[in-house]
């Protein structure tokens, strides 16, 4: 009886407490947060769905089923009267993200607009125009204006008291030190790069395309079934060595990944809808000219790439320009916990590390629109949180039109876009490419990201590339790591890459490889396998882009080697 009483004493207690108006909006308020996060999380989950780029991170959270919408409108009613609501923090997040996503998608973001500025975002238009004054060379010069001041900083107003410095410009100018695509010191790139690049600029704008000493090698992009991006890159390195050790200006022609509706205008099934190009609109006008000319071929002044056997393309000699500098590569390839210093094929990795830093040297616009809505969907969401955490005023009601002042103009607004640091690339190659190379499965990839990770604690995000939907479902089983991936079809079971490829189509099939494969370039470090051409170019623009001291952990290595 007394144990029936004291349980009726502390009911009636607790229920003369739960009544109370205290009580009652604390209810009320973590009911409401349950609601509003749920809402969020959904949300969240569309837009992830619905985005060319997908997120899995170490943070689970489970979603509470039952009519929140119901509890929302009774919590609105009771707690807010005022006809103009306040944003909430998840909302506010959401509504800029969203609105930096339609300027993704009208392809608008190019300072038009009062939203705050989006750090993961770049400025295409002003991009392409700085990439194109930098890849012509200047009246009377013999370079672009290539020097140390970068970016915007080279239209930087100049005054009356400004003579000697144009004077000591000018003097830098001439001497063409400094080609603008090579980022980091020499010690972070390989050997003689900057030299290397400037003589393959150099070697690919003559002065004078008409005089009749420059000779000339047209080829159309590999074409042969089976055939993959990185294998279509790799011959057309060969062909620029070839054209180099002859002495003639590559003009490279049909590029059938280039022949879909994104690419517009002249730039449709070209390399130039990707990149820029290898030669001057001059030079290339000149030798579609005289193809057309019999004494041209006569001369040997004209030839293409059926001129060449296979050999010579895939294995002929490496340029020996500058001597032979892939003698002393630096050993930061790591194969079974051992650095490689030595292998037979160190010419062809240098030379071709070159030739692909040379042919994606400047990005178009068209790219960088596509890297514009692989950043967005990627790391927007974090951007858009980390801007608004960072401003004092409400977002959208206290966003002004601020005028730049000149250090944004000419300083900052060569800063590449933000991304979440630091960050890893992982290339996970297997399916079909068994019959090239030793094929390894996602643990041991994940294996040296550990080791990476013992060493950089702080290394927490991969950006992951790979064919294999069973790799991105292996993923999820390691929640301290946060992966980010293209959120394309996938292949499953033992489809081959050219039936996968087919089965996306040509636009997809192209733009999502280069997306991932730029932005593995950009990566603080870099597991693959070097059994891959894929990962063998990525690796060369890494080693060319001032990554060589991140070193490269690799599941296999060449098979030529």
């Amino acid at each position: 009886m007394e144990q029936r009483s004291l349980e009726r004493v502390v009911s009636q207690r607790a229920l003369q407490i739960g009544s109370s108006f205290p009580c009652q909006i604390c209810v009320l308020g973590f009911l409401s947060g349950v609601c509003l996060t749920s809402l969020f999380l959904a949300s969240f989950g569309g837009l992830s769905l619905s985005s060319p780029i997908s997120t899995f991170t170490s943070s689970s959270t489970t979603l509470i089923s039952g009519d929140c919408n119901v509890k929302q409108k009774k919590i609105e009613r009771r707690f807010f009267s005022h006809e103009k609501l306040p944003l909430g923090v998840h909302e506010r997040v959401s509504l800029l993200y969203s609105s930096w996503g339609n300027l993704v998608n009208q392809s608008a973001n190019e300072g038009k607009s009062n939203l705050p500025k989006a750090p993961h975002l770049e400025d295409c238009k002003l991009s392409a125009e700085t990439n194109e004054r930098l890849d012509t060379r200047l009246q009377n010069d013999s370079f672009p204006p290539w020097t140390i001041w970068k970016g915007q900083l080279d239209n930087f107003p100049w005054t009356a008291e400004d003579e000697q410095l144009r004077y000591y410009r000018h003097q830098t100018v001439s001497e063409g030190a400094y080609p603008p695509w090579i980022k980091g010191s020499e010690e972070e790139n390989y050997p003689l790069t900057r030299k290397v690049q400037r003589d393959i600029w150099l070697h690919q704008h003559p002065l004078n395309c008409s005089d009749g000493n420059v000779k000339f090698l047209i080829a159309d992009w590999e074409r042969i079934p089976g055939f993959g991006i990185g294998a279509q890159i790799a011959g057309m390195c060969g062909l620029l060595a070839i054209a180099i050790n002859e002495k003639r200006v590559l003009v490279t022609s049909y590029y059938n990944r280039a022949d879909h509706n994104g690419c517009k205008g002249s730039s449709r099934s070209s390399w130039s809808c990707y990149f820029f190009p290898e030669t001057s609109p001059e030079c290339r006008d000149r030798a579609f000219e005289l193809m057309k000319q019999k004494e041209a071929w006569e001369k040997g002044i004209i030839t293409i790439k059926e001129n060449y056997t296979s050999k010579e393309i895939w294995s002929g000699r490496t340029p020996r320009s500058w001597g032979k500098p892939w003698s002393y590569l630096q050993p930061t390839t790591d194969i079974n916990g051992s650095l490689i210093a030595y292998h037979r094929k160190m010419d062809r990795r240098w030379w071709r590390a070159q030739a692909v830093r040379y042919l994606m040297r400047f990005q178009t616009k068209y790219t960088c629109n596509l890297l514009n809505h692989a950043r967005h969907a990627a790391f927007g969401w974090e951007a858009a949180r980390m801007v608004l955490e960072s401003q004092f005023r409400d977002f959208p009601e206290g966003v002004d039109k601020v005028a730049k002042h000149d250090v944004e103009s000419f300083v900052w607004s060569s800063h590449k876009p933000w991304s979440p640091r630091p960050m890893l690339s992982m290339h996970v190659r297997m399916g079909d490419k068994a019959c090239e190379m030793i094929v390894v499965g996602f643990k041991e990839y994940m294996h040296l990201a550990e080791r990476i990770r013992k060493h950089f604690p702080n290394l927490k995000s991969i950006w992951l590339s790979t064919e294999m939907q069973e790799v991105v479902d292996q993923s999820r089983l390691y929640p301290h790591w946060t992966f980010y991936y293209t959120n394309v079809t996938r292949q499953t079971g033992n489809m081959t890459m050219a039936t996968y490829e087919a089965s996306l189509g040509r636009e997809t099939s192209t733009n999502y490889p280069l997306v991932n494969f730029l932005l593995a370039s950009e990566a603080d470090f870099f597991i693959g396998a070097l059994g891959s051409t894929w990962c063998f170019l990525i690796d060369g623009m890494r080693n060319t882009g001032g990554k060589v001291m991140s070193g490269y952990l690799s599941v296999n290595k060449d098979r030529f080697w």
